[in-house]
């Protein structure tokens, strides 16, 4: 005789049967698709830089890449200062990329798990900041970096962006839920003060969210061409250098596409290098238990 123990548990869905599904050929398939469609253009710049301007005329664009390439670089070494112009792109680009780090982690640290009265204040103002479009504060920015006769410098370039908006956001919506506030509670009792809280507790819980912001930081700053034309002077990043290959009477785009891939090779070897430690750190910061 069945019991109605026994019937509720005939009833009972069983989770533990479900297994999980790989994903099949369909996703495999959209993910090559994306794949393609987003490194073509790359490739497609490979192709055209080790060519001569004749490809670009063609009906179809070909392929497979041809054997100019390094004839195009020289070009480009013997056109621009391509290694000081690097040298000043790495020294920007880090910079920048440790000064938002240290200032958004701490900053986010401090809106997400310190109470102080104006907080919320504060970070919708922060946040409000994200609507204005960098170009209107370019001609005041201007104006105070000549004041303090720093145009021409790397430092005009860096100071502005030493801490940014959205890295603030970014790190405060990943800090108010992953530090509960117990931890912070038992860090105090054992006498630690709030900047070793912070040192201790608060930086190794923020390292997963830290490595995405300093990989798309470093890239943003990489890339970046508007305001160091205008305040960089003799002293250009890569990306303002590449520009001089263009000239108004003729441009020469197999040499101009081959300077552009030289300024990618970095960026693609930053992937490589930090795409393990990224991934990893993510999952360490997604898995608990």
């Amino acid at each position: 005789m069945t019991t109605a123990l026994d019937r509720t548990r005939t009833k009972r869905p069983r989770h533990h049967a479900i297994k999980g599904s790989r994903p099949g050929f369909l996703v495999y398939g959209l993910l090559l698709a994306w794949f393609l469609g987003s490194s073509y253009p790359l490739w497609w710049s490979f192709v055209a830089g080790s060519s001569t301007n004749s490809v670009l005329t063609l009906p179809y664009p070909p392929l497979l890449p041809g054997g100019q390439f390094w004839q195009n670089a020289s070009e480009v070494f013997a056109t621009i200062d391509f290694w000081k112009a690097l040298g000043n792109s790495i020294i920007v680009s880090s910079a920048i990329t440790v000064s938002v780090l240290f200032f958004s982690t701490l900053a986010g640290y401090t809106f997400a798990k310190l109470k102080f009265r104006g907080r919320n204040g504060l970070m919708l103002f922060v946040v409000l900041t994200l609507a204005i479009p960098t170009q209107l504060g370019i001609i005041p920015l201007f104006i105070l970096m000549k004041q303090f006769g720093w145009t021409g410098s790397l430092g005009a370039i860096i100071v502005p962006t030493l801490v940014t908006a959205f890295g603030v956001f970014f790190m405060r919506q990943y800090l108010v839920d992953v530090i509960p506030d117990e931890l912070i509670e038992a860090a105090r009792v054992d006498g630690a003060s709030s900047i070793g809280t912070f040192w201790y507790v608060g930086l190794p819980a923020a390292r997963p969210a830290m490595a995405v912001l300093g990989l798309f930081t470093f890239m943003t700053a990489w890339t970046d061409y508007l305001w160091p034309l205008i305040v960089a002077g003799s002293n250009p990043t890569l990306q303002v250098a590449l520009s001089q290959l263009q000239s108004a009477r003729y441009v020469n785009y197999t040499v101009v596409l081959a300077g552009a891939v030289l300024a990618t090779i970095p960026l693609l070897l930053l992937f490589i290098v930090a795409g393990r430690q990224l991934v990893s750190g993510i999952m360490a910061g997604a898995v608990k238990g």
